[in-house]
């Protein structure tokens, strides 16, 4: 791949939802969960597990209240970076500052297990300079969403728990057609632990 593109994966959100049926001391990003591949891993390793070779600059954007979570990314190869808030915003612009001297980003959510590589391997296909690449399952835009090197600044500007659905309309969005409902299949509660 000619071009140099870097996953952040988004770890740092607390999971209320999650913790409401669950119970508050329960982390779902080191939950158990069985993977499309059959295999019983913590929902952050699925996550990780699922990104393609090819992607080695990984950053993992968390709390430095997850040393599970911390040390999972380690071993898969990810840069940490700390965070002290919890919001979407925040996270996209901690990772992106980390490493903006790459062509581009690939936002990959920490709570979405089960998203097929190839699809991932797609989207990352779909990224240009002026590009933001988004995989689009049953008419409906899922996850991981790429974002070329023109949104640099647009991602380090994101604050607060605002996402970059704004930075959308800013350029030419890629919609990459997958046949793949993990892209649209994130922990929020504990039933979603189970992919069908």
């Amino acid at each position: 791949m000619s071009k140099s593109i870097g996953v952040i994966v988004l770890a740092a959100g607390q999971g209320s939802r999650f913790r409401q049926v669950a119970g508050a001391e329960k982390d779902k990003l080191v939950a158990d969960c069985t993977g499309r591949d059959g295999v019983v891993r913590s929902v952050i390793e699925h996550t990780l597990v699922n990104l393609p070779a090819v992607l080695d600059k990984r950053v993992l954007v968390t709390t430095a209240d997850r040393p599970q979570v911390i040390r999972m990314a380690q071993a898969y190869g990810c840069e940490i970076v700390l965070i002290e808030s919890t919001g979407m915003g925040d996270s996209i612009a901690a990772g992106v500052a980390a490493c903006k001297q790459l062509d581009g980003w690939l936002m990959v959510l920490g709570d979405m297990p089960f998203i097929l590589p190839s699809s991932i391997e797609q989207v990352v296909t779909g990224i240009g300079d002026d590009c933001i690449s988004v995989p689009v399952q049953d008419g409906v835009y899922g996850h991981p969403v790429g974002f070329g090197r023109d949104f640099a600044a647009g991602l380090m500007a994101l604050s607060g728990d605002r996402g970059a659905k704004p930075l959308f309309a800013q350029g030419r969005v890629v919609e990459v057609a997958v046949n793949d409902p993990g892209v649209l299949w994130d922990v929020d509660v504990p039933q979603k632990l189970v992919f069908e």
